[in-house]
Formats: C-alpha cells, sequence, structure tokens
C-alpha cells in the first residue's frame, strides 16, 4: 500500500460541516502521479473538491485529468466540445439549468463514477452550485427504518422528450461505496420513480421523507463560481442542484468518468406487483 502523501504545497479548506474543500497550490494541467494520489485521497474524504485557481485548464489536460479515474464517458445526446467528444458542453441558453436535485445518470445500469466540471463563462452573480453528502442522509434516518432501506432497491428511469432515448435500471436504495464501504442513500427527486418492494402509495411517502433528508441544510455546501474554476466530485454518494437564480449566461464544460454497479444489500421482499428485479431472477438462475 502506497503511504499516504502530506498536503506539502497543497492548501486544503473545507467550506462547509457536511462535504466539500478548496484546494490551492495545484497545476491541474502538470498532474503528477504523487499529486493525484492525494487528490484522490481528498476525493473520498470531502466528497466533491474545488479548484478556484484553475483558469486555463486545457481541454486535453481536462480530458486527460478525468482519464486518471476511469475510461470517459461519450454522451449520447448533450451536446460535445469541438473535437473532443468526452467533454460535454453545458449552456444555459440552450436550456442546461438542472435545478433538480439529482446524482447523475442513475438510470443507467452503471452510473458514473465521478464528474469534473470547469466553468468557462458565468454570471456576475448566481449560479451557484450545492452539493449534498448521502452518507449523512443515510446516517441520518432511524435505526427500524435504516434496516428496511437496506433490504429495497428503487426504479431509476430517463425518457428524452423527444422519444429517441429511454433507459431504465434498478438499484440499491442504500448503496456500498466501493472504496469507503460506507453506507449512503441513492435515490433522487430528478431519476427516481418508484420502490418496486412497496405499492405506489408507500413507495411515494417514503421517497418524499428521504429527499427531504437528502435536501436538509446541515448535509449541504454550496459552491460561488469563478470564470474557469472547476469542480470535482464522487457521484457515488452526492447529489447537486444547479441554482437558476441568474439571467446572464453560463457556460460549463465537463467530462465524466464511466461507472461502476451500484451494490448494496440483497434485497429482502419481491417487486409489490409479483414480478421479481432482474437481479432476484439471475440468482434463481445461478
Amino acid at each position: 500500500m502506497v503511504a499516504p502523501i502530506q498536503d506539502t504545497d497543497l492548501e486544503v479548506r473545507p467550506i462547509s460541516g457536511a462535504l466539500g474543500a478548496e484546494v490551492r497550490g495545484i497545476d491541474l494541467n502538470d498532474l503528477s502521479d504523487q499529486v493525484f494520489q492525494r487528490v484522490h485521497e481528498l476525493l473520498l474524504e470531502h466528497l466533491v473538491l474545488f479548484f478556484p485557481e484553475a483558469a486555463g485548464l486545457s481541454p486535453q489536460a481536462h480530458i486527460d485529468f478525468g482519464k486518471r479515474l476511469g475510461e470517459l464517458e461519450v454522451h449520447p445526446f448533450l451536446p460535445k466540445l469541438d473535437g473532443h467528444d468526452e467533454i460535454v458542453v453545458l449552456d444555459s441558453a440552450q436550456g442546461a439549468k438542472a435545478d433538480v436535485w439529482h446524482t447523475d445518470v442513475t438510470f443507467s445500469p452503471t452510473p458514473p463514477v465521478a464528474s469534473i466540471l470547469q466553468i468557462v463563462q458565468c454570471p456576475p452573480f448566481g449560479g451557484d452550485t450545492m452539493w449534498s453528502n448521502q452518507y449523512l442522509a443515510y446516517e441520518a434516518v432511524s435505526a427500524p427504518l435504516r434496516d428496511m432501506l437496506d433490504g429495497l432497491t428503487a426504479i431509476h428511469v430517463f425518457e428524452h422528450p423527444n422519444g429517441s432515448f429511454r433507459s431504465e435500471a434498478e438499484h440499491p436504495v442504500v448503496r456500498v461505496h466501493p472504496e469507503t464501504g460506507r453506507r449512503s442513500l441513492y435515490v433522487n427527486r430528478m431519476f427516481t420513480r418508484r420502490i418496486p418492494q412497496l405499492d405506489a402509495t408507500e413507495s411515494d411517502l417514503l421517497l418524499r421523507h428521504l429527499y427531504t433528508l437528502v435536501e436538509h441544510p446541515s448535509h449541504v455546501c454550496r459552491f460561488r463560481w469563478t470564470t474557469g474554476a472547476i469542480a470535482m466530485w464522487d457521484n457515488r454518494a452526492t447529489q447537486h442542484y444547479a441554482i437558476n437564480d441568474y439571467a446572464e449566461r453560463r457556460v460549463g464544460q465537463r467530462v465524466t468518468i464511466l461507472g461502476d454497479t451500484p451494490t448494496g444489500d440483497t434485497p429482502r421482499w419481491p417487486h409489490h406487483d409479483g414480478a421479481h428485479s432482474a437481479a432476484t431472477t439471475l440468482r434463481a438462475q445461478s
């Protein structure tokens, strides 16, 4: 095992009690293996890292930084940066305003591990982004309810308005992080449709309660963008919300690292309608 690296030239400043830290004194255009290892350690600790001094990160350096964490996504329909299909362009002038709490692409069987976003144009005020710590949201649930949640799954769905794309996946309501071993809630307002082990009313009531825990101010940090600033976050244990309180244009460039299969405890009950999940069917056949 490689020994942890001390913060020699790095200045690390947590921005809230829940999650998030600013990292200064780092050149993301020239990232050594040793410094990247420390960045990875800090990401697991703080869940979202901000690099406010990173202005000037080139598209290739952005891609190379993301590839340190794994293979990059080429998104099926979001606009791309010319000549760099791995970089998605999020332009408010084209409707890119994700003002709903969510974890990216949970409708995929293998949702993203992480994302790295650079804001290349931002309004003089407004347009902040918030992140929420899903470890803390899970730990805020009472022990008896946590025991039930550990045995449930949720259905996540996305369908493009023009009908050109649809994806659906079933994941544990409580995810176990593959690197830290910690448990976190894994449901979100944007993509989670139902908990199939419950009837529709029970599912709606329970999800509504879980969303209030996700969005509680004590579990949240907020970052004010400046042009060129970068954020990277762990999609396996966070949600985020882009605040839509601005009029001038906001443009970001994002790379997303392809994911793994979310894991948790084995579901303890069949689907309420009697249909078993794909995972249950596979276990029965094995």
